[in-house]
């Protein structure tokens, strides 16, 4: 008798709710991720964040729920994903790539957002500036600098000696547009002639067009309709036995020469060190706005055989990997 009195105040708690339990409830912590790609194709950049904010002391199916929203690499499903997240009140909306920040933004003027890797936060007024947000978005950016461009378009040059004309696949961002910048007052000293190719239609490349050009090599800049249609543009340089640089790796394991960039996994795990700053308290405005500051060369030596090319030793010594 007297361990039954000792047990239906519990029992009463566990059908009422006790206080230690809305404090539990009370604890676990939503966190929406909005990226422009699909589940399947870069499941690393989800868990590189998942696996950083383990480390940081939350774990799914205790103190944290992860509610994933993916448009499948169509732009124009990114504002209704961002709404169904706004809808769920999560605590913290991560974004991957630039479109899923810009439709986060309009989304929500309160919900804090951290940018995985965004391109131009302040000229695309996603932020007030870096050092200073001023509104309900942070992150770090994928921006290299303006001179990256040169560096990535000098590894082409290393890796195939023999090219001489270089397509360059861009959009009308401005980051690209400082990016052809550098390479076209870099393309002299490199015995190169750069020449631009918009993709401005997320509905395709036109690749007859690209061939008029008569270019010997390509640069591919990581956009949003570059990454849509990667696969086309691989067969294409694959056909046309062009040495390509890209600037994600992904595109490197599915058969591109090289990349060279910032570490994508790099960038999201930074990302999830602010959504813990933003869930411990931190505001997003006062949280400064990080430039990425680690880089990753990889190299496809399968590719390379196949388009007849020897890179040198001190090419590959300087790559973070190397596909056989």
């Amino acid at each position: 008798m007297n361990c039954t009195r000792r047990l239906a105040p519990f029992v009463m708690a566990l059908l009422l709710g006790s206080p230690t339990t809305t404090i539990a409830a009370a604890s676990v912590h939503r966190v929406g991720v909005l990226a422009l790609g699909d589940a399947t194709g870069k499941p690393r950049d989800l868990a590189a964040i998942r696996d950083r904010l383990n480390d940081l002391g939350y774990a799914e199916g205790r103190n944290l729920v992860i509610e994933t929203r993916f448009a499948d690499h169509r732009a124009e499903r990114l504002p209704a994903l961002a709404a169904e997240l706004v809808r769920l009140n999560v605590d913290v909306i991560v974004t991957i790539t630039t479109p899923a920040a810009l439709a986060a933004k309009a989304a929500t003027s309160t919900i804090p957002i951290v940018m995985a890797g965004s391109a131009n936060p302040v000229e695309l007024g996603l932020v007030t500036s870096l050092s200073r947000p001023g509104g309900n978005v942070t992150g770090v950016t994928n921006s290299p600098g303006g001179g990256f461009a040169a560096k990535q378009l000098q590894l082409l040059k290393e890796a195939a000696p023999a090219i001489s004309r270089v397509a360059v696949l861009m959009t009308n961002f401005p980051v690209e547009a400082r990016g052809l910048s550098a390479m076209q007052s870099a393309s002299a000293a490199l015995g190169v002639t750069v020449v631009a190719f918009m993709v401005e239609s997320p509905a395709g490349i036109d690749l007859d067009a690209l061939g008029k050009l008569h270019a010997d090599a390509l640069y591919v800049f990581p956009n949003a309709i570059n990454g849509r249609h990667s696969k086309a543009i691989l067969a294409f340089a694959a056909e046309n036995r062009l040495p390509a640089i890209y600037g994600e790796r992904d595109v490197v394991e599915a058969g591109g020469l090289l990349s060279y960039w910032t570490d994508w996994l790099a960038l999201r795990r930074h990302a999830a060190e602010f959504v813990d700053r933003i869930l411990k308290g931190a505001k997003p405005a006062d949280l400064p706005v990080e430039d990425p500051t680690r880089f990753e060369l990889v190299i496809n030596l399968k590719t390379a055989r196949a388009l007849g090319l020897t890179i040198q030793q001190s090419l590959l010594l300087r790559a973070d990997e190397v596909i056989q």
